[in-house]
């Protein structure tokens, strides 16, 4: 009996007693389901948070801001040298302490920092297209690097003497457009008044639409040459070292680099007085707490393809012990132990695959069906969002895992018949 005769031979004898093999299997069905369809939401909200992240900065670029010195409760003592934005990372009533042009040399010169461009901070007064209503904007700038979640458009170019913007979908109904589409390619307006109290308008194409994402920002996204535009028009006034002062820079480094690089870096900072941070520092602590609850869920299903391994265990011993007569005739016909082996093998592995792709495809079909449902109900307020998504790779390892836990549980009653005695066996009742 060769390969081939041995798995026709498996697959034939796993639906000798079809119910007890429907039970088997039923039993594993439930484990690769909730295997497969957590590990499914898993996915799907780790790449919404990739997606995300990707929309905030590029991965090979970190924020530096000077060490914020701890100060007591209540407001923080007048410095000439200090910025006015509010130090996300100090105690209330503490400042940012500028970084000026002549410390960016001293930036550069750190070991892994490939460039340094400080982070100008443009607050224009208000934002309209055609003369029509005016509403508040927040401006954020667009690195190369970034990918913002487009709903429609294209991201603003990132080099360039041309004034691009993304607008937020909260934007497009207010300003006046139709649609996410309607939006591309028109002009808006920006107001901005300067420090003597003189206004202005900047002009800028719409490029794209940006989802709001998992942190509902309603920033603008603005490239490179309008938001230099905005802040040298908002910094008419101002003196020359204080324009080019600066609360924070953007580092970036190779993006090759490895987290010990990484680290290194941000010590060889801190060592000089400076704080920084990549994207994935920011958001990091939430995609482990996602990892963790994804990982206790698989636990739960791991424990139910145990079970369906005694299972197993008990459909096969119950098979040799119903075929004693005929595993004695087949040795008796000169077929080895090894042959008698991997023949009941077989079967434990047929059954382990048909009860996991049988789970998979209807975790499969329950994700997509709960995903069509949570889009339009609890998740609507997350346009992007798939929450169970399924990564073929990912179901093709559950699969190869359940087989391999279905082979190690058929091991005990396949060398139960390898071991049989062919003239007991033939003598059996």
């Amino acid at each position: 009996m060769n390969g081939l005769d041995l798995i026709r031979s498996a697959i034939s004898n796993t639906f000798r007693s079809k119910t007890r093999t429907t039970l088997t299997v039923l039993a594993i069905f439930i484990g690769a389901f909730t295997l497969a369809l957590t590990s499914g939401v898993g996915t799907g909200v780790n790449r919404y948070i990739d997606t995300t992240v990707a929309s905030i900065s590029a991965d090979d670029v970190m924020t530096v801001t000077k060490t914020a010195e701890d100060t007591t409760d209540g407001p923080a003592k007048y410095e000439p040298d200090t910025t006015n934005v509010v130090s996300a990372s100090g105690r209330p009533g503490t400042t940012v302490e500028a970084i000026t042009a002549d410390q960016l040399d001293r930036l550069r010169a750190v070991p892994g920092v490939e460039s340094v461009e400080p982070v100008l901070t443009a607050r224009p007064n208000y934002i309209e297209y055609d003369g029509g209503t005016r509403y508040q904007a927040s401006i954020g700038g667009f690195v190369s690097g970034m990918s913002l979640d487009l709903a429609a458009g294209a991201e603003p170019e990132s080099i360039g003497d041309a004034f691009e913007v993304a607008l937020p979908v909260s934007y497009v109904e207010p300003l006046g457009f139709s649609s996410d589409s309607d939006a591309i390619g028109k002009v808006v307006t920006f107001g901005i008044t300067d420090q003597t109290g003189a206004s202005s308008t900047v002009e800028a194409t719409v490029t794209g639409v940006a989802e709001a994402g998992l942190l509902g920002t309603s920033s603008i996204t603005a490239n490179d040459a309008l938001t230099t535009a905005l802040y040298d028009a908002q910094s008419v006034g101002l003196s020359r070292s204080t324009k080019d002062s600066y609360a924070s820079v953007s580092v970036r480094f190779d993006a090759a680099a490895s987290d010990d690089q990484v680290s290194t870096i941000k010590n060889e900072l801190k060592e000089i007085g400076y704080d920084a941070s990549t994207v994935q520092d920011q958001i990091g602590s939430f995609k482990t707490i996602i990892d963790a609850i994804v990982l206790v869920l698989n636990g739960f299903a791991v424990i139910a393809l145990i079970a369906a391994g005694f299972g197993i265990v008990n459909t096969l011993l119950m098979s040799v012990q119903e075929r004693t007569r005929e595993i004695g005739l087949m040795k008796a016909m000169g077929m080895g132990g090894g042959r008698v082996f991997g023949l009941f093998s077989l079967e434990a592995v047929f059954i382990g695959f048909l009860g996991s792709a049988i789970g998979a495809i209807g975790a499969i079909l329950a994700g997509t069906a709960l995903n069509g449902i949570l889009a339009n109900g609890l998740l609507s307020a997350l346009p992007g969002l798939t929450l169970i998504a399924f990564d073929p790779a990912s179901i093709a390892v559950i699969i190869l895992v359940v087989m391999g836990i279905a082979f190690l549980a058929g091991t005990i009653p396949a060398l139960r018949a390898a071991r049989q005695d062919p003239i007991e066996s033939l003598r059996y009742e």
